[in-house]
């Protein structure tokens, strides 16, 4: 049986790091045929960026800038060459962000991770990521069909309906968010109907220890996955269950964030990935989020760069169930009610779900306004959350609208 996805996974670091870098040149110069590249790399000479030295010379492009960008130059800001119908899939994340699909097999790279998870020729998998808009379900469906598994392109919600389909198919591994397996596992005990699954890949969602050894204790073997909508997986667990091993044909630095700079190996520091695929080139994208490289190779056997995983924010943009919650949600929150003097969203953990509070600060509160507040969280968010009033500055003014009090690891 086959220990590993392809040979790529096991080349020496030296090949690898020779063919990623070989690359280069010709991913920018594709980057450079979209206009607002052109401007972005303006004076760049492709030819000269050869080395991880000369692209950590070239100027970082932040995710938490691009809703903007694309909204000011519909869809894609004119960061991506080329018509967008030549695509085999066109999505969007909150923000809104939008993103095109390479129409090709496995086009997120995801097969490696599901390959790492277990899930193998012939599995059955319920994937419980959404195939509404956003990629996730899709990454997630490519991948463990590269695999070799047969997917139940079930999305998430819908319990009831969920153990329906387990019931008949009895599929052998889950893919979506820790948290969704924890309401289908305690739904079908509460149902004495216990679910199939042996084996999961999860991501889009804090898998703390606590929920890890809760899972685990479930009879189920889950690995992490570190995947955004921009690049599918970055990195993911593998059976050495030390840390993440970052996926082939993408390049990730760890950079000081706010600079750009690279950080020593170990220290941590903002992820920033640049992307080999002429198709849709993304050259140093901040995506910010935070951690760390691991030293040496993975006692699996393979070769490529690992993280310590997801490290916390370098910015106030929150994960929340799979989605972004960003500043300018909240700003936008407060714009529709002149009632509002102040507003932070507290993010959470209890029961090992995610939670939000929207605390709000007023100058009046006619009647039924937390009801409204809690409806202008859920239309503009797309998730449910707590609204509490507080009285007039007791919430810190340090610049924050959210405040991620989630325990980090």
């Amino acid at each position: 049986m086959a220990t590993h996805f392809d040979a790529l996974e096991t080349r020496p670091p030296e090949a690898r790091e020779a063919e990623l870098l070989g690359r280069l040149e010709g991913v920018i110069a594709a980057a450079m045929q979209a206009p607002a590249y052109a401007a972005h790399l303006a004076g760049v000479d492709p030819h000269d960026i050869k080395s991880r030295t000369a692209l950590a010379q070239l100027p970082i492009l932040r995710k938490s800038d691009l809703p903007a960008l694309h909204k000011a130059n519909p869809p894609f800001g004119g960061f991506v060459p080329g018509h967008q119908g030549r695509f085999g899939r066109l999505f969007t994340s909150p923000g809104p962000i939008f993103e095109p699909e390479a129409a090709r097999p496995d086009p997120w790279g995801a097969g490696r991770a599901c390959f790492a998870a277990g899930l193998t020729c012939g599995e059955v998998v319920l994937n419980t990521f959404s195939y509404h808009l956003t990629p996730g379900g899709f990454i997630f469906d490519s991948g463990a069909r590269a695999a070799g598994c047969a997917v139940i392109p079930s999305g998430p919600g819908n319990t009831e309906q969920q153990l329906d389909v387990i019931d008949a198919f009895r599929p052998g591994a889950y893919a979506g968010t820790p948290d969704f397996l924890k309401i289908l596992i305690e739904a079908g005990r509460a149902a004495g109907r216990p679910v199939s699954m042996t084996r999961a890949v999860v991501s889009g969602a804090a898998f703390p220890p606590s929920l890890q050894a809760w899972v685990k204790e479930a009879g189920i073997d889950a690995y992490q996955s570190y995947a955004t909508a921009d690049f599918g997986i970055i990195a993911y667990e593998t059976a050495a269950r030390s840390g993440m091993v970052v996926n082939e044909n993408i390049i990730v630095e760890i950079v000081t964030p706010g600079t750009g700079d690279p950080v020593r190996e170990g220290e941590v520091g903002e992820i920033v990935i640049t992307s080999l695929d002429p198709e849709h080139p993304l050259i140093r994208l901040a995506v910010g989020d935070l951690s760390a490289t691991m030293p040496g190779v993975s006692a699996c056997g393979r070769t490529n760069m690992r993280i310590r995983g997801w490290m916390g924010r370098a910015d106030q943009t929150a994960k929340i169930k799979g989605m972004f919650v960003r500043p300018e949600q909240v700003a936008e929150i407060a714009r529709r009610h002149s009632e509002v003097a102040k507003l932070r969203l507290v993010i959470g953990r209890a029961n090992e779900l995610d939670t939000m509070l929207l605390k709000a600060e007023l100058y009046a509160e006619p009647p039924g306004f937390v009801d409204a507040l809690a409806a202008s969280l859920l239309a503009i968010t797309k998730l449910k959350g707590l609204v509490e009033i507080v009285p007039q500055g007791s919430l810190p003014r340090d610049g924050k609208v959210i405040s991620d009090e989630r325990p980090v690891g």
